[in-house]
């Protein structure tokens, strides 16, 4: 870890920064705002659902309960728990999960039958989600049933659910896929017998974010009910569309932890909640745990034996790291000059990397005034050129550069040109054992366990 200086580093507080408004819009208002569900949206958590059809995913009883314990405390309004028609262990999960008595409310996912109506109805949950496919790919080489056979057969489903005073919510499946008449006629019809939500699905995750805007806003005034959406990742789009969708007027979106699901998954809530947390900071600050991503997100990647990646939203090791010597300067007046999150929202650390050719002395200033250095800004400039010399041939380590600052300081009013330059490249050496286990640690950092991976952020930067 590099030493602990909490965000005195920075020559303004946190409670002083001016940070820019994140929800004005500088072109102006839109004639469609009034539709939008950005600042008003529900979460949908699929970990349980979607997430046990990740390739790694073996979730037994105990760690669902733990996964569900841990969504119900993070704030999401829905969990999602896969069908009870799966197998016998899969239906008494959910009857353990549903008995929890948890805050958020207990959903299963089904297929638009009447056999896993009945069985979904006996477990306790709280809400029903029913499926079926309806893009001509999945009508002719899934099930075989035409648009007339799925709407009678939805009808049916939701009104015996209904009947047991359960929310319910119909979804089409590939969506984006199916004829745009026979998904309007159909979310119609059961908008008409008082579904509780429609859902869109873009199942192969071949939709872009201007797709999604105008079918959901077509859809918009079409249905009066609630609309959940759930993207598949398939093209890198699953954030964006969610958020457009958001703007068309949905109301729900479908998530899972770290975006695990089917393929490469589906809207991951971290970078969802990333998103949402710029375009409405007061409205997810107020209702999610943000500073419970990490350890929630830690959890999940163990469960499925997966490292966080380098560069995933919020979480990432390197999501506050800070390297250029421009940007440090910035980072350090004020951290909104170079982002848009605020770590300390998400109990994240921010760090600037100073042992790296591309550091500025500003940086290294700021550093030795951490460490109670008194050094003058010619001083500092000198010894930024040392480090960046030093640095052209290896990364240097947090202690690393302390060494250094610390060996300058102690020399400055003793050695003089040349023989300072040739102290300070002696201290580096001594320093080697040092830097090599640095650089052993960012090599075995890439193998590591998902819990450790975040440790490696902590081998190139100071805090800030």
């Amino acid at each position: 870890m590099p030493p602990s200086v909490g965000n005195d580093m920075t020559s303004v507080t946190e409670a002083t920064i001016k940070r820019p408004t994140t929800t004005s819009n500088p072109y102006g208002s839109k004639a469609s705002d009034f539709l939008s569900n950005v600042g008003n949206f529900k979460i949908i958590e699929s970990t349980l659902r979607e997430g046990e059809q990740f390739a790694n995913a073996f979730f037994d009883t105990a760690k669902k309960i733990e996964i569900a314990k841990a969504l119900d405390d993070f704030g999401v309004d829905y969990i999602e728990v896969t069908s009870p028609a799966a197998s016998e262990q899969s239906r008494l999960d959910l009857m353990a999960i549903c008995k929890l008595g948890l805050k958020a409310k207990v959903l299963t996912h089904i297929r638009c039958n009447m056999d896993d109506a009945r069985l979904a109805v006996t477990t306790g949950v709280d809400g029903v989600d029913v499926v079926i496919g309806t893009s001509s790919f999945l009508r002719e080489f899934s099930h075989g049933k035409d648009m007339t056979y799925i709407t009678k057969a939805a009808k049916e489903v939701i009104e015996f659910v209904k009947s047991h005073n359960i929310e319910i919510r119909f979804s089409s499946e590939d969506s984006f896929r199916s004829d745009l008449v026979d998904l309007l006629s159909i979310y119609q019809a059961v908008d008409k017998i008082g579904v509780n939500r429609v859902g869109v699905a873009d199942t192969v995750g071949c939709a872009n974010p201007r797709q999604v805007y105008d079918l959901l806003r077509t859809l918009r005034g079409v249905v009066s009910c609630d609309i959940e959406t759930h993207f598949h990742d398939d093209t890198g789009c699953a954030i964006a569309n969610a958020y457009c969708a958001l703007e068309a007027g949905a109301t729900h979106v479908d998530t899972s932890v770290l975006g695990i699901g089917e393929r490469n998954g589906i809207t991951p809530l971290g970078g969802f909640l990333a998103r949402m947390y710029v375009a409405d900071k007061e409205y997810v600050m107020g209702k999610y745990k943000l500073n419970k991503l990490r350890e929630l997100e830690n959890l999940v990647a163990e469960a499925v034996d997966i490292n966080i990646p380098f560069n995933n939203p919020v979480t990432g090791y390197c999501a506050f790291t800070h390297k250029a010597g421009i940007h440090a300067k910035a980072i350090l007046a004020n951290p909104s000059t170079y982002e848009i999150l605020n770590p300390t929202d998400f109990g994240m650390t921010r760090y600037v990397h100073i042992g790296s050719r591309l550091t500025g002395w500003n940086a290294v200033k700021s550093r030795a005034e951490q460490l109670n250095l008194d050094l003058t800004v010619e001083q500092v400039k000198v010894l930024t050129m040392h480090i960046k010399k030093m640095a052209d041939v290896k990364t240097l380590a947090a202690d690393d550069v302390d060494v250094l600052l610390r060996e300058f300081h102690s020399a400055i009013d003793r050695i003089d040109g040349e023989a300072l330059r040739e102290h300070l490249e002696q201290a580096a050496v001594e320093a080697g054992m040092q830097i090599g286990v640095t650089k052993q640690a960012i090599e075995a950092a890439q193998e590591a366990p998902a819990t450790k991976k975040a440790k490696l952020a902590n081998g190139n930067g100071v805090s800030a």
